[in-house]
């Protein structure tokens, strides 16, 4: 059976009135009525019709994701994340690829929907940096430059690196090799720029980085011509997972002979062998950063950049040099 209005109303001693303006987010509720309110809410199961409250308000409380693709760990953790943060804030997701006819097409799909924003997410950025946004599309990206259209949600991919290449340094290694991400990656570069703002810090030689797509077989691929490496920092844990087998291919132990470290700490990174240190992203709070900088937006507010921190776990795989 439905809840109404009015049954929550019966149970909180107020108005219909008084819990139409609650259900609304309006500002002339007494704060002590409005938490009676919410719980009895909260207590029957009550949720507002959404096709009710977009005749009313003009926004349907749906939001969209635009995303080049979900093979990746990071963008499906992400989706995750993002779509339970929206479930929470009673928001519905709508989620998008990027396919041939590009980001234009991406966001003119999303506005037939209805949608009241949207997040672009990771590789896509940089699609939606090039492109104009739509005026009257509320939008949240995450990992971009500064810019001025829209909100940036973004890890510390630089101080997360930073963290990682100053863990091996400890070890006793002269220097730390890198297996980087995509050229025209924006994480990839700030995860770059943190390793190599690490060795410049220490005085130590800073190698040419290789460079993979994300995936684990170009790890296997690129840690291939990492002979020489001591320790290595590997842009994330997918690519960390083939240079490790690339290593053992070659007859050299982890970490005896080269200690590893990857980012992202995906679920799996426990169980490689060894275990994976690796940089953490938070990617729950993400999603929460993220949902709560587009509704936001949605209601008014101005465009403002976040930035979540990322935690080095240190696990068996960066040994003792």
């Amino acid at each position: 059976m439905r809840v109404s209005m009015a049954d929550v109303a019966a149970k909180a001693g107020v108005s219909a009135q008084t819990v139409s303006r609650v259900a609304n987010g309006s500002p002339r509720v007494d704060p002590a009525t409005r938490v009676r309110v919410e719980k009895a809410m909260a207590d029957l199961g009550y949720r507002m019709h959404r096709a009710a409250r977009a005749l009313r308000t003009g926004q349907t409380s749906t939001i969209g994701l635009v995303v080049s693709t979900l093979a990746s760990v990071g963008n499906s953790r992400m989706l995750q994340a993002i779509s339970e943060a929206a479930a929470a804030r009673d928001y519905a997701l709508a989620v998008v690829t990027v396919g041939e006819r590009g980001i234009r097409e991406a966001f003119a799909r999303l506005r037939s929907q209805g949608v009241d924003g949207a997040v672009v997410l990771n590789e896509a950025t940089e699609l939606a940096r090039d492109a104009e946004p739509p005026a009257d599309l509320h939008l949240v990206v995450v990992d971009s430059p500064p810019d001025a259209r829209f909100s940036i949600v973004q890890t510390d991919h630089a101080g997360g690196a930073r963290a990682a290449t100053e863990h091996l340094l400890s070890r006793g290694h002269a220097t730390v090799h890198h297996l980087a991400g995509p050229v025209r990656s924006f994480a990839a570069a700030e995860r770059e720029r943190g390793w190599r703002a690490a060795l410049a810090d220490a005085g130590a030689v800073v190698p040419e980085p290789v460079r993979g797509d994300w995936t684990s077989a170009s790890g296997h691929s690129a840690a291939s011509g990492l002979a020489d490496a001591t320790a290595l920092f590997v842009a994330n844990d997918q690519m960390a997972l083939g240079a490790l087998r690339a290593l053992a291919d070659a007859g050299r132990r982890v970490p005896e002979d080269v200690a590893v470290v990857g980012f992202d700490d995906i679920v799996d990174a426990a169980e490689y062998r060894p275990p994976l240190t690796t940089v953490r992203q938070d990617f729950d709070a993400l999603g929460r950063r993220v949902v709560a900088a587009l509704v936001a937006a949605i209601e008014g507010g101005e465009s403002a950049a976040e930035s979540v921190p990322a935690a080095l776990v240190v696990r068996a795989s960066s040994g003792v040099a």
